[in-house]
C-alpha cells in the first residue's frame, strides 16, 4: 500500500505542476492583459483545487505509514528525517492552503482584473512553497551538497 501511495503522490504531481503553471500563466495573462476572466480560468483553478487536495489527502496517508517519518525527537537530530516529519508536510499544508484561498477569493471576487491578480499572487506563492518543499531540497536532501 505504502509504494502504491507513494507512487501515485510522486506520478500526480506532475499533473499538479502542469495546472499550477498554467493557471499562474492564464492569471498573469489577465491580469497584465485586462483580460475576461472565463470559463477556461474557472476550470483550470477548480481542477488545480481538485489535484491540490488529492495530493493533500494522499500525503496525509503517507506521513502516518511511512517509514521516513520519526517522532519529533529522532527527527530533529537528522536533518532527511526532519524534512520529511516536519518541513515537508508543512510546506505542502501551506501550499493546499494558499491554493485555495486563491482560488475561493477569486472566484469570489468582483472584478475580472482582481479575480486573475488573486490568482496569480496566490498561485505563485504556492508554487514557490512547492518547488522549494517538493523538488529542491529533496534534491538537496538526497546529495548532500550543503
Amino acid at each position: 500500500m505504502y509504494n502504491g501511495l507513494l507512487h501515485a503522490h510522486s506520478g500526480l504531481r506532475w499533473l499538479l505542476f502542469l495546472f499550477l503553471i498554467i493557471a499562474i500563466i492564464k492569471a498573469f495573462a489577465g491580469w497584465l492583459g485586462k483580460k475576461e476572466y472565463q470559463k477556461a480560468d474557472n476550470i483550470i483553478a477548480l481542477i488545480l483545487l481538485s489535484f491540490t487536495h488529492l495530493m493533500g489527502v494522499i500525503g496525509i496517508v503517507l506521513y502516518f505509514i511511512s517509514p521516513n517519518v520519526k517522532s519529533m525527537k529522532e527527527a530533529m537530530s537528522d536533518a532527511f528525517f526532519r524534512f520529511w516529519s516536519m518541513e515537508h508536510g508543512l510546506l505542502m499544508l501551506f501550499a493546499i492552503v494558499l491554493i485555495t484561498v486563491g482560488r475561493v477569493k477569486s472566484k469570489k471576487a468582483t472584478t475580472d482584473i482582481i479575480k486573475h491578480k488573486t490568482g496569480a499572487i496566490f498561485y505563485t506563492i504556492a508554487f514557490i512553497m512547492i518547488l522549494w518543499g517538493g523538488v529542491i531540497q529533496p534534491i538537496i536532501l538526497k546529495h548532500s551538497w550543503f
